[in-house]
C-alpha cells in the first residue's frame, strides 16, 4: 500500500547517522469503553511546552485528533537505555493533585490508549495472540487495573507480577524499537520503516532511573505522596525486508479478522450479484411480455378489458402530496450522493489513505460545501415539475433544512464534549469556520443552482395527467404502502451489513480502516440493489393500480437507513463496552446523523431509479 510523504516531522525523509534528531509526536488518547477522547496533556504526562504543535486539517479537528510534540527525542542510530523524561509528584491532600490522580486512575480503569507517531508512522504495540500470530495495535495502554478479587483487567493479564489486589498498574516506561533500512543510492542514508513499543512498569526505587524494582502500582485508596518517574529506552534495528512505500503493511495485515473480512465481502458480493441478476431477469421478462401484449391490442374493447399499470397512465405523473419536502430531500440526497461517490473514488486512488490523517473527512466536507449547486438545481427542477410555485421557500429549505438538522445535532454533541473536557470538542474558531463555509459558500451555490433549475422549462412527461384522480382499488397486504416499504429495505441492507460492521469498528473501536476498494465496490452494489429493489416494488404497485409512486420509491430504499439504525443499536449493546451517560448520548447522537445522511442517500437513489423506470415504460407503450 503506497503511502503519501509525511507532513511531520518537518525534515527530510532521509535520516543520516548521528546527525538527525528523531522527534516523537503524541496524539489524543481514546478508549473502546468511552466515546470521549482526551488530549495527551489531560492525564498530566510529561509534556513539551517549547515546540509548536503541527497544524491540523479540518478532518483531524472533527475527529478530535490533537497532535503535539513530546519530550521523547533521540538521535538516529544512537541507542539509549532507561533515559529519564520527568517525574510527576502528587499529594492527595492537595485537591488539584488528587483530581489529577483520580483522572489518571479513571483512564486506566477505562483502558485509555496512547497514540504516538514517529515519521508519520503510528508507533505500534505488537504482542502474541491465538495460534502463534502477532497482532500490532497502533496504540498502547496507559496502565491497567486489578480488581479487589484479584482479577486482572485488560493489559494486566500479560504480566503475572501484576497481582496486587485493587491496584492500578502504571506503564511508566517504554522500550522503543525503530526499524530502518539503508537506502542503496544514498551514502549513510536510511529510512524508517517501523516503530514498535513495549510498555513496562518499574518502581525505580530511590528516584534512580535505572528501570529496576517491581511494577509501579497505585492502590485504589492511596493517600499521601505518590511519585511516578517516566523513562524510556530506544534501540535501532536494520530491516532489509520492509520497503518504505509499504511500511504500513505489517499493521494492516495484522488487523483482527482481516481474512474473515475478505471472505465475508466476497460472499456478500456473490449473493448480491445473484439477487440483482434475479431482479433484472424478472423485470426484463415480465415487462417485455406486458409491453408486447399491450401493443398488440386491436380494439378499444380489448383495452377496456385490460388491467394493471396501463390503466393509471393518466395519474402516474400526478404531483405527490408534500412535494415541497420531497424535492428538498432529493436535492440534499443528490448532494450527498455525489459527495460520497467522489470521496470514495479518491480514496480508491490512494489520496485518502490512513497516512493522510483527516484527509477523508476534509475531502467529504469540502465536496459537500462545493456541491450546493446540484442540490439547488435538482430541488428546484423537481419542485417546478410538481407544479410548485413557492420557489423562495423551496430554495431556503434546500439550503437550510437538512444541513440545519445535522448541525443542530452536532452542536448539541459538541456542547456535551465541551462539558466533559474532551479533545473531540470543536474549538469555537473552527465552529465559526464551518458556519462560514456553509453560509458563505454552500448557501450561495444552492441559490445559483435553484436559479437555473427554476429558469429551465419543466420536465416533459410522456403522458398527460387527467384532471380527475382515478380511484385506487383495495390493495392486498403486500402492495400496501408500509409492508412494501419495510420489505424494500431488506435487500440493500443485506449487501452492506458486513462492510458496515467493519466501518463501525473503525469509528467506535478505533481500528484502522483501509479497504476503500472493497468499500467502493459495495457502494456500487448498494446503488444497483436499491435501484432494482425499488423498481420491482414500484412495478407491483403500478400493476395494482396504485400510482402514488414518488414518496413510496423514496421511502422504500430510504428504509435501509432504519435497518442501519437498528443494527447500530444492536452493535452498541452486543459489541461495545461503552459506559457512562455522556458516551451513550454521544454514540446515539452521532448515529442519528449517520442514519439521516444514509436515509437521504438511499432514498434519492430509489426515487431517480423509479423516475427513470416510469418515464421509460410510459414512453415505450402506446397510450390512447
Amino acid at each position: 500500500m503506497t503511502q503519501s510523504p509525511p507532513r511531520f516531522p518537518t525534515q527530510t525523509l532521509l535520516w543520516q547517522a548521528n546527525q538527525s534528531i528523531i522527534e516523537l509526536f503524541v496524539n489524543r488518547l481514546d478508549s473502546v469503553e468511552s466515546v470521549l477522547p482526551y488530549e495527551y496533556t489531560a492525564f498530566d504526562f510529561c509534556s513539551e511546552k517549547t515546540m509548536k504543535r503541527p497544524s491540523e486539517n479540518l478532518g483531524q479537528v472533527l475527529f478530535g485528533e490533537r497532535i503535539e510534540p513530546s519530550p521523547y527525542k533521540f538521535e538516529f542510530k544512537k541507542p539509549a537505555v532507561c533515559q529519564k523524561v520527568c517525574t510527576r509528584t502528587y499529594n492527595t491532600n492537595n485537591p488539584s493533585d488528587k483530581a489529577k490522580l483520580d483522572f489518571l486512575k479513571k483512564g486506566m480503569l477505562l483502558n485509555y490508549q496512547h497514540h504516538w507517531i514517529v515519521d508519520n508512522m503510528p508507533v505500534t504495540w505488537c504482542y502474541d495472540v491465538e495460534d502463534g500470530q502477532k497482532f500490532c495495535n497502533p496504540g498502547f495502554p496507559i496502565g491497567c487495573y486489578v480488581t479487589e478479587g484479584g482479577r486482572p483487567k485488560d493489559a494486566c493479564v500479560v504480566n503475572s507480577n501484576f497481582n496486587e489486589k485493587d491496584a492500578f498498574y502504571i506503564f511508566n516506561h517504554v522500550d522503543i524499537t525503530i526499524h530502518y533500512h539503508i537506502v542503496e543510492h544514498e551514502q549513510l542514508g536510511a529510512r524508517l520503516v517501523a516503530a514498535k513499543i513495549e510498555p513496562k512498569s518499574y518502581e525505580n526505587p530511590n528516584d534512580s532511573p535505572d528501570c529496576s524494582g517491581g511494577p509501579k502500582f497505585l492502590k485504589s485508596k492511596h493517600t499521601g505522596m505518590f511519585k511516578i518517574p517516566y523513562t524510556y529506552s530506544v534501540n535501532f534495528v536494520e530491516d532489509k525486508n520492509i520497503r518504505w512505500a509499504s511500511r504500513w503493511d505489517y499493521i494492516l495485515e495484522s488487523m483482527p479478522h482481516t481474512n474473515i473480512q475478505w471472505f465475508s465481502i466476497m460472499n456478500s458480493l456473490v449473493i448480491v450479484l445473484f439477487l440483482s441478476g434475479m431482479v433484472a431477469m424478472i423485470m426484463l421478462r415480465t415487462l417485455h411480455k406486458d409491453i408486447a401484449r399491450y401493443n398488440q391490442m386491436d380494439s378499444v374493447e380489448d383495452a377496456q378489458e385490460e388491467f394493471g399499470w396501463k390503466l393509471v397512465h393518466g395519474d402516474v405523473f400526478r404531483p405527490p402530496r408534500k412535494g415541497m419536502l420531497l424535492s428538498v430531500f432529493l436535492g440534499s440526497g443528490t448532494q450527498i450522493f455525489i459527495m460520497t461517490f467522489v470521496t470514495l473514488f479518491f480514496a480508491c486512488l490512494g489520496f485518502l489513505s490512513p497516512a493522510n490523517r483527516g484527509a477523508l473527512m476534509t475531502c467529504a466536507v469540502v465536496l459537500w460545501v462545493l456541491l450546493g449547486t446540484p442540490a439547488g438545481y435538482v430541488a428546484a427542477r423537481l419542485y417546478k415539475s410538481f407544479g410548485g410555485e413557492k420557489w423562495k421557500t423551496n430554495v431556503l429549505l434546500t439550503a437550510f433544512l437538512c444541513p440545519g438538522v445535522v448541525f443542530a445535532d452536532f452542536f448539541v454533541m459538541n456542547l456535551i464534549l465541551w462539558g466533559e473536557g474532551s479533545s473531540a470538542a470543536m474549538p469555537f474558531g473552527t465552529l465559526v469556520a464551518i458556519l462560514a463555509l456553509w453560509f458563505c459558500i454552500s448557501v450561495p451555490l444552492t441559490f445559483i443552482g435553484a436559479y437555473f433549475g427554476f429558469k429551465k422549462a419543466g420536465i416533459e412527461h410522456p403522458v398527460r395527467t387527467n384532471q380527475i384522480p382515478r380511484q385506487i382499488p383495495e390493495q392486498s397486504f403486500y402492495t400496501k404502502p408500509f409492508p412494501g416499504i419495510v420489505m424494500g429495505g431488506i435487500l440493500p441492507f443485506g449487501c452492506i451489513f458486513i462492510q458496515l460492521f467493519f466501518i463501525l469498528n473503525s469509528i467506535w473501536s478505533h481500528q484502522m480502516y483501509y479497504m476503500f476498494g472493497f468499500l467502493f465496490l459495495v457502494f456500487i452494489i448498494l446503488v444497483i440493489t436499491c435501484s432494482e429493489a425499488t423498481i420491482l416494488l414500484c412495478y407491483f404497485h403500478l400493476c395494482a393500480e396504485d400510482y402514488h409512486w414518488q414518496w413510496r420509491s423514496f421511502l422504500t430504499s430510504g428504509f435501509t437507513a432504519v435497518y442501519f439504525l437498528v443494527y447500530a443499536i444492536h452493535y452498541f449493546f452486543s459489541k461495545l463496552q461503552i459506559t457512562g451517560l455522556a458516551s451513550t448520548i454521544l454514540y446515539f447522537g452521532y448515529t442519528m446523523i449517520m442514519a439521516l445522511i444514509f436515509f437521504l442517500f438511499t432514498g434519492t437513489i430509489g426515487f431517480f431509479a423509479c423516475f427513470w423506470f416510469v418515464t421509460k415504460i410510459y414512453s415505450v407503450v402506446k397510450v390512447d
